[in-house]
């Protein structure tokens, strides 16, 4: 099991403009609810205990937030108030509340079915001993929110490589499994977590997953709507059963 997990929270969320005016892009609701809460409660259906959220933009509103949870794991923040140090030095800066076990990295703006185990897809091909990174990767062509030309390619034993093409298959969705040892070599500085793919791809420790299913990227407002409309239609599917 892994008991503790990071957040990545801390965004300004400018292409969620309007919705992100007064509020953070973990804020922004979904369905009735904010997108941090929908990654919170599925970790703590996981069994994670100790969630770390970055703060950054609007961080008192998200803050008071946090403090309000009446359920699921323990908060602890980690403030970047004064600057924001992006997906590799918000890690870093971490770190100190991480500890040294294997953790979850979570954004928050990637949604999945609700039946869909993410969690436990990841924890059931997690290997310490052959890897050092497992990322949840989904198909671009069974993503929601997504445009880009696909990230890395999978290959018949897990092992991720880049792009190299003009196009990839799968995607990053949004969650990785991580060994908090691998930022300890970085600096408390703006740069994304890329730099450590890199490193880790080096050597050959830089695994994937695929989601088995359907992954929502939701980072704008048009991505909210199509989100919402996907949700509904799962419940209503549900509530027939």
């Amino acid at each position: 099991m892994i008991k503790t997990a990071m957040v990545m929270a801390a965004g300004h969320g400018m292409r969620m403009r309007p919705l992100t005016n007064d509020r953070s892009k973990a804020m922004v609701e979904v369905g009735g609810r904010p997108l941090i809460d929908h990654m919170l409660d599925r970790l703590a259906e996981a069994g994670v205990s100790r969630a770390v959220v970055n703060v950054h933009a609007h961080a008192d509103h998200l803050e008071a937030h946090l403090k309000a949870r009446q359920k699921g794991p323990e908060i602890i923040i980690s403030d970047e108030r004064e600057e924001l140090l992006e997906t590799g030095g918000g890690v870093v800066k971490a770190l100190p509340l991480l500890g040294t076990e294997p953790i979850f990295i979570c954004n928050i703006d990637a949604i999945w079915h609700p039946f869909e185990p993410v969690f436990e897809t990841l924890l059931k091909h997690w290997n310490p001993k052959k890897m050092d990174e497992l990322l949840l990767c989904a198909r671009a062509d069974w993503s929601l929110g997504y445009s880009g030309k696909g990230d890395f390619h999978i290959d018949n034993g897990a092992r991720l490589t880049r792009r190299t093409e003009d196009s990839a298959d799968h995607i990053y969705a949004g969650v990785q499994i991580f060994k908090p040892a691998l930022a300890k070599p970085f600096k408390i500085e703006k740069f994304s977590r890329n730099k450590i793919w890199d490193e880790t791809l080096k050597r050959g420790k830089l695994f994937g997953v695929e989601l088995p299913g359907y992954w929502m990227h939701v980072g704008d407002p048009k991505a909210v709507i199509a989100a919402e409309a996907v949700l509904k239609e799962v419940n209503r599917d549900n509530n027939n059963v």
